[in-house]
């Protein structure tokens, strides 16, 4: 093979990527290709093809994570005789400035999608100049993923175009794959396996192994106890009418299905019945995941969640469902006979065995144990890192849980790279390690359980038989959700093998006469929205932009969306809304008054048609709340169904101010200063359980917050709306000694 920015020297060429390669840079194409075979190589090919016909082009080479990014950025480096300045990569973690810098000077660009996707609504970057683009983990281009985004955008507006989807596992879903070749204008999905004729020399023996193991007599126990708190709750629901009496039991999918209906009901009907329906369904799908957990995660992990669900079921703001388990005399004796059990989990028996000898074996051999939660990650660690020859160490995501902080990518790559040298030779992880890791030296994965979805296990098993024989070991209790969640995988595997090869010819002129159209106006005549840059989560601004609105994203002290000098939008989701309801910090409401202070028409914005049935909340409760955002604050509030809907307000408030009122959006000057009365409100509503209403209502009793310090319980109990609870908790705050290292 020719080509003049490819190193010859550097690539094992092998007669199955170069074919794909040429059929690739033919049209759009998807390559499915087993992991470990070279579907990088591929993209190189086809990128470094394009760019030696555009002397001023870019290729784009993206994958969902950083660890992925420096793994592609290096290979790249590696094999091309491009100057190493040209092959940048680019992350969340550069400062937009220095990103656009880089953009602008690099030839290969290698980045993560929401990376892109941002700078490209901020109008810092365009497609014009990109001649290629690879989409890694292709199958993650569904829904409101980046990778639809940018594809649209570079059908839009890219000179020339060339696609090329990557991945191991699009899925068994015919229906799936479809959509993700429609959103990537994908012309041909190619599938090639490990048993065809020119893959076969080129694969690696995996041998699959199941070790199957005997729940204890102790936690059959304490199944039996946790399946009769359910099987009451079911006869709880029969008695209501709302399943019928043959129903022994329903899966999680139904029971979520059913809590749904529920509380839509309850609009229109709410009734006691209604109210304790919804409970009863909460308190069941709490203890379906005990079930699981101690079924399939060990004792340690199940008494974490019976840890957590004691707390959360004697706080103050706890769900009722949480308040109703811990009282059940049964779950007191799941708790006396969990802390009793001393055993080790037979998963932590088996594991510690096979590590023990296959270290004592195979001393350079690398092992990846992936497990699907953080608590038993952790418990997995702590109980192998004591192994001989065991070099074991956590690898999880970025996201923070509970008391785990999570690693952040810079630390995912390190570690990654002290697995690849040695200084670790264990990875414990979670599903933040099944896409495309290449590390060749790993001879074992572990399933300490199976997954339902075939596409993580692919991608799972992926891992090993990279360069040499590897070997799977699935970790299975008999008779649980384990055997289960093994056979779903299975068969969904052996569905998507023989989906073979589609065409699916993409017609996507529509999308080029969509921007063409939009070309006749000139930049001044369009609508312009001013929106503040942690929106760009909310897939809002780009439903704005296929509007042809004119983005201007800025970081905003004040609101989300500014559409004149007058009008500023405040946007929450019904999740946002909520979540306030039982904060203890004052934050949402001093956005509402630095709101109402900077703009002469501020919105509330409210977003999700799941207002009244998204928690166990009295939907009184949620009515005294936007009561207050109304006659308290004065601010007026809208209610939109999902994103294009909140989008299609806005731009109506915009296309109204600046087109009929000729004004312009402008951000007013960050929070303006508190008058004198609203810093007295604000301090008062800051003590327990005191909103802004009943902060007004003291302050008009007592004439000063001096008072209203100086105040005893009783007095405090003059005032309306302040029960003893409140008074008592008031005057604690007041009273309570400070200390500056207290824990409290």
């Amino acid at each position: 093979m020719q080509n003049p920015l490819i190193d010859l020297d550097k690539i094992e060429w092998r007669d199955y990527q170069i074919n794909l390669a040429k059929k690739a840079l033919e049209k759009n194409c998807m390559i499915v290709l087993p992991t470990g075979l070279g579907k990088t190589v591929i993209s190189l090919i086809v990128a470094s093809s394009c760019l030696s016909k555009f002397d001023n082009g870019k290729a784009l080479i993206l994958s969902p994570t950083k660890p992925l990014v420096e793994q592609h950025s290096r290979f790249f480096k590696n094999s091309l005789k491009l100057d190493e300045d040209f092959i940048i990569t680019l992350t969340g973690e550069i400062p937009p400035k220095k990103r656009v810098e880089r953009w602008d000077n690099g030839r290969i660009i290698v980045s993560t999608p929401q990376v892109i996707e941002n700078d490209l609504i901020s109008k810092r970057i365009n497609l014009r100049d990109v001649v290629h683009i690879t989409f890694d983990e292709a199958h993650r281009a569904v829904g409101l993923y980046s990778y639809v985004y940018i594809a649209k955008r570079y059908i839009e507006e890219g000179s020339f175009v060339n696609i090329l989807g990557i991945t191991a596992s699009p899925g068994s879903n015919v229906e799936n794959i479809e959509e993700i070749c429609k959103n990537l204008f994908i012309d041909e999905i190619v599938i090639k396996g490990e048993n065809d004729p020119d893959i076969l020399p080129y694969t690696h023996k995996r041998s699959i192994q199941w070790i199957r193991l005997d729940l204890s007599d102790e936690i059959k126990d304490i199944k039996k106890l946790l399946d009769d708190l359910i099987y009451e709750r079911m006869d709880d629901l029969k008695s209501l009418g709302l399943i019928n009496s043959h129903y022994k039991d329903l899966t999680k999918k139904e029971i979520i299905s059913l809590q749904k209906s529920v509380r839509s009901s309850l609009l229109n009907n709410p009734s006691n019945d209604l109210f304790f329906a919804v409970s009863i369904l909460a308190e069941i799908l709490k203890v379906k995941h005990a079930v699981e957990l101690i079924e399939t995660q060990g004792i340690s992990t199940f008494n974490r969640y019976l840890d957590r669900l004691m707390v959360e079921g004697r706080s103050k703001g706890g769900s009722k469902a949480a308040k109703r388990i811990i009282l059940d005399p049964r779950f007191n004796k799941v708790l006396e006979l969990s802390k009793n059990i001393n055993k080790e989990n037979k998963k932590i028996i088996e594991i510690k065995k096979i590590l023990s000898d296959r270290f004592n074996s195979t001393p350079d051999s690398r092992v990846i144990i992936f497990a699907n939660y953080r608590d038993t990650v952790d418990i997995i660690v702590k109980s192998i890192e004591e192994l001989e020859n065991v070099k074991p160490v956590k690898f999880v995501g970025q996201a923070k849980k509970e008391n785990d902080k999570g690693l952040t990518q810079k630390e995912q790559v390190k570690i990654l790279e002290g697995f690849r040298n040695g200084d670790y030779n264990v990875l414990v992880a979670t599903s933040v390690a099944e896409e495309g890791l290449d590390i060749p030296a790993t001879d074992l994965v572990i399933f300490y359980e199976p997954v339902p979805s075939e596409i993580r296990s692919i991608q799972r098993k992926g891992r090993t038989a990279r360069r040499r024989y590897g070997e799977v070991i699935f970790l299975i209790t008999k008779n649980t959700q384990d055997e289960v969640y093994y056979w779903i995988s299975m068969n969904k595997e052996k569905k998507m093998r023989n989906i073979g090869t589609l065409n699916n010819k993409q017609d996507y002129n529509d999308h080029r006469r969509q921007k063409k159209v939009l070309e006749y106006f000139k930049d001044d005549e369009r609508i312009k929205v001013i929106v503040d840059h942690r929106e760009l989560r909310s897939n809002v601004a780009k439903a704005l932009e296929n509007k042809g609105v004119s983005i201007d994203v800025k970081t905003l002290e004040v609101g989300d969306y500014i559409v004149s000098d007058r009008t500023c939008l405040e946007r929450k989701t019904t999740h946002d809304l909520l979540d306030s309801l039982f904060s203890k910090n004052r934050g949402f409401f001093e956005q509402l008054i630095n709101l109402k202070s900077s703009y002469d028409r501020p919105v509330l914005l409210i977003e999700g048609s799941d207002l009244y049935t998204i928690r166990n909340v009295s939907p009184n409760a949620i009515r005294g709340l936007l009561s207050s955002i109304v006659l308290d604050f004065n601010i007026p509030i809208l209610m939109s169904t999902d994103y294009n809907d909140s989008a299609e307000l806005i731009y109506s408030m915009a296309e109204r101010e600046q087109k009929k009122e000729k004004r312009t959006p402008v951000v007013h000057s960050g929070k303006t200063k508190k008058t004198l009365k609203e810093r007295q409100e604000y301090i008062v509503s800051s003590l327990p359980n005191i909103g802004l209403s009943t902060a007004k209502s003291l302050l008009s009793h007592f004439g000063s917050i001096r008072s209203i310090f100086n105040a005893d319980k009783e007095e405090l109990m003059d005032v309306e709306n302040i029960g003893e609870k409140t008074a008592k908790e008031i005057r604690y705050i007041i009273d309570k000694e400070y200390q500056s290292s207290s824990s409290e």
